[in-house]
């Protein structure tokens, strides 16, 4: 057994608690130096069987043996490694205060996820000085040179500009293959000990420094970039690599970070959170997505996922956003489905004559505006992608889009009613589209080539983002109808059971009771039965404040106290036009299947 502190961490730890100086004989070529003259010149491997007899002789061999060890090999080339301590090229972190300013410009920067600033301030702040040097036959050369006489270090600035100078021209592989009295002027001498003999150094600079200058190649070099950059994106292993290395470059050269913003990343694991991997089988190559699902599913899953953590993928999480995106593109289709006839240079309707329910659909478009815009902002894609789609599945679909069908297909084609809807429906089209089209691009595209209106950008990515509508949201509107919108669950769950036990078969030709037992209640329900009757889409709608009235059972409110909800079928005949069971149906002679709406729309339609 033996302690070498010039030749592996711990023994050099140990050197260092115990006074050891790192002793290195052994050359760049692995051969001892004549720092061992019995042995100089020999190979490490080679001298082994010679140190055992030397020891042997000397009388210090206690004993040996053979045995078999694991040992350290290099990955590329599968051989042993000799360690050994060397001279390095080192920055310092404490002088000029590198250390302190790099602190400082950490917060200064925006980290996304926040947990980002403590990291790298942790490893920024406790780390050792940087050594940039590494012993490999590739890289960026570190240009110096040596005198061989007195070993001092020998670099002036008008050697160095002539190989920079050369490096532009020609790369930096000349550096490797001519000598050093090849790169110096003519005439070069030690200003030490004025010898002429110098030897080229052959360390190159840390794969980490070259990466960590790329500000100045891309930002720097460019006119039409800015520095520092808005935004650095790596994966969260790069606050120990690429962002720590960018952060010293840039505070140490320019006296500032190179990034506004950092975001860090998770990596993409399987749908049982397991790393992808090719001896497991669990890969999934973004091609085969493409090719099975197509490129818009790909960047719905992107953007879908909350990157902060490691991102799963799966053929079922991939069938759930095929799922999503149905719902946007069902969406987009029905809108532009019931814009066919819209102009809105001609049809355009203002907004303060527009139908109440038109108007809250724009507070919801005004409230969806800004969060997808302030999520955007955040990088928070996954939030942007998540309110897009309740916006499309839960106010659109369940809400405003179903109530809405009637009057699209009942009101006359140009009556103000079917234009306020289709005014607001070009509204939210346009608006959802810009809003997505950083997420689903081609869809985006696709539906922007179809929108009404000639005046309008030739790409939806050339289009600015969208503003929410002047004087929207309507805070007054909403609360009306959040009150109104509890209501209507209220109906819903009582028309649901109707449905269950064969009372009626759908809302058009339900009769529906409202008993409200407190007399606040009755009469806000009284006075907004209108709205009421327009949002549940039922035939008839009345308002009680006695149970004494109710001539069939209800269900009492869940959300509501002191609510009763009775459904039964309403007694009148059914529309063949709007399907809904009016005691006007049969009233006009020329139209006896007809209630008086649909009459008169037809009548003034002649």
């Amino acid at each position: 057994m033996h302690i070498a502190p010039g030749h592996g961490q711990e023994d050099y730890d140990s050197g260092r608690k115990y006074g050891l100086k790192p002793y290195s004989p052994v050359d760049d070529n692995g051969r001892f130096t004549q720092e061992v003259p019995e042995f100089a010149g020999q190979k490490v491997w080679e001298a082994n069987a010679g140190i055992i007899e030397l020891l042997r002789g000397k009388g210090k061999l206690l004993g040996a043996e053979e045995t078999t060890h694991s040992y350290p090999h290099c990955w590329r080339c599968k051989r042993p490694i000799i360690f050994r301590a060397t001279e390095q090229w080192f920055i310092s972190m404490e002088q000029n205060g590198l250390r302190k300013k790099a602190l400082e410009a950490i917060d200064r920067v925006t980290w996304i996820p926040r947990w980002g600033r403590e990291r790298i301030h942790l490893m920024v702040e406790n780390r050792p000085d940087w050594c940039i040097s590494r012993q490999r036959a590739w890289g960026v050369p570190i240009v110096a040179f040596h005198c061989r006489g007195c070993g001092e270090v020998f670099l002036t600035r008008e050697i160095l500009d002539g190989i920079v100078a050369r490096v532009r021209r020609e790369g930096a592989d000349f550096y490797f293959a001519e000598a050093a009295a090849d790169l110096l002027p003519s005439g070069t001498r030690c200003p030490k000990c004025s010898q002429e003999e110098f030897a080229k150094e052959t360390d190159i600079l840390d794969v980490w420094f070259d990466s960590g200058v790329s500000f100045a190649a891309v930002l720097e070099a460019n006119p039409e970039l800015r520095q520092p950059a808005d935004l650095y994106l790596e994966g969260s292993d790069q606050h120990r690599g690429w962002f720590h290395s960018s952060l010293l470059a840039a505070v140490g050269t320019r006296g500032e970070a190179p990034y506004r913003g950092v975001l860090t990343h998770g990596f993409v694991v399987d749908g049982e959170g397991r790393k992808m991997a090719k001896s497991v089988g669990n890969v999934i190559a973004p091609q085969e997505v493409i090719n099975k699902y197509g490129a818009e599913i790909l960047r719905l899953w992107v953007a879908g996922e909350d990157y902060r953590d490691d991102i799963r993928l799966s053929d079922a999480i991939l069938k759930q956003l095929a799922e999503a995106y149905r719902r946007f593109r069902n969406t987009a289709r029905f809108m532009l489905g019931n814009l066919y006839d819209f102009d809105p240079r001609r049809h355009w309707v203002k907004y303060e004559d527009r139908e109440e329910l038109d108007r809250l659909a724009l507070s919801w478009l005004a409230q969806l505006t800004e969060r997808v815009k302030k999520a955007y902002l955040d990088y928070e894609f996954h939030l942007a992608f998540h309110r897009l789609h309740q916006f499309c599945a839960v106010e659109m679909s369940s809400l405003y889009l179903d109530i809405l069908k009637d009057r699209l297909y009942v009101s006359g084609a140009g009556s103000p009613a079917r234009r306020s809807a289709q005014s607001t429906l070009w509204e939210l089209l346009r608006t959802l589209t810009l809003l997505m089209a950083p997420i689903l691009s081609f869809t985006a595209e696709e539906v922007w080539g179809f929108l009404p209106g000639e005046e309008k950008a030739e790409s939806v990515h050339l289009a600015a983002f969208p503003e929410a509508p002047p004087g929207f949201p309507d805070g007054d509107l909403l609360k009306k109808y959040e009150f109104l919108l509890q209501v209507r669950g209220e109906i819903n769950r009582g028309l649901e059971e109707a449905r269950k036990t064969k009372t009626i078969a759908t809302a058009q030709e339900a009769r529906v009771v409202l008993v409200a037992v407190k007399d606040q209640l009755y009469s806000q329900l009284q006075a907004q039965t209108s709205e009421l009757q327009t949002l549940a889409q039922v035939a008839e709608l009345k308002i009680l404040n006695r149970i004494e009235g109710l001539a069939f059972p209800g269900l009492p409110g869940q959300e509501i106290q002191d609510l009763l909800v009775a459904v039964d079928k309403a007694a009148a005949n059914k529309c063949v036009r709007c399907w809904f069971s009016y005691p006007t149906v049969g009233q006009n002679a020329q139209h006896p299947q007809l209630c008086a709406r649909c009459s008169q729309v037809l009548e003034g339609q002649k």
